[in-house]
């Protein structure tokens, strides 16, 4: 797997739990993972937000096909080795992620929430993880 977290500061304790768990799937050829915009943090909350970029390996397979109806001819068909509803399945089954909070056909989105205190009896905080999972080249809606 191809990891880059060129784009990433590195925050989020479920999204290291999260690209370690895809790095352990062999249909995961590349994973990215950057900042979100959205992040941002206050005196009682911290709310920190990620994306992680997925594609998936890909065979190549050949198969027959007719052009203009009657001249038999071969084309090379690329097939993705898993779907983002697959990997949605694989990923539930690991206790460490578990199931997505919202998903459809082009994203997988969780949400994680902690309180933090600190030493020193100051006060606490909240710590919410906001990570999306999209996959790379998949057609978008409009």
């Amino acid at each position: 797997m191809s990891l880059d977290t060129s784009k990433w500061s590195g925050e989020g304790t479920f999204t290291h739990v999260l690209v370690d768990q895809l790095g352990r799937l062999d249909a995961v050829a590349d994973v990215v993972v950057e900042d979100a915009p959205a992040s941002r943090s206050e005196a009682d909350y911290n709310f920190i937000s990620n994306e992680v970029y997925v594609a998936f390996t890909t065979t190549p397979r050949t198969s027959r096909v007719l052009r203009f109806g009657f001249l038999p001819a071969s084309k090379t068909v690329v097939e993705k080795a898993m779907t983002i509803a697959q990997l949605e399945a694989a990923l539930t089954a690991i206790p460490e992620v578990g199931a997505p909070d919202y998903s459809d056909d082009g994203m997988l989105q969780y949400l994680r929430t902690e309180r933090i205190i600190p030493p020193y009896q100051t006060r606490g905080y909240k710590l919410i993880e906001l990570v999306r999972l999209y996959e790379v080249g998949a057609p978008r809606r409009s």
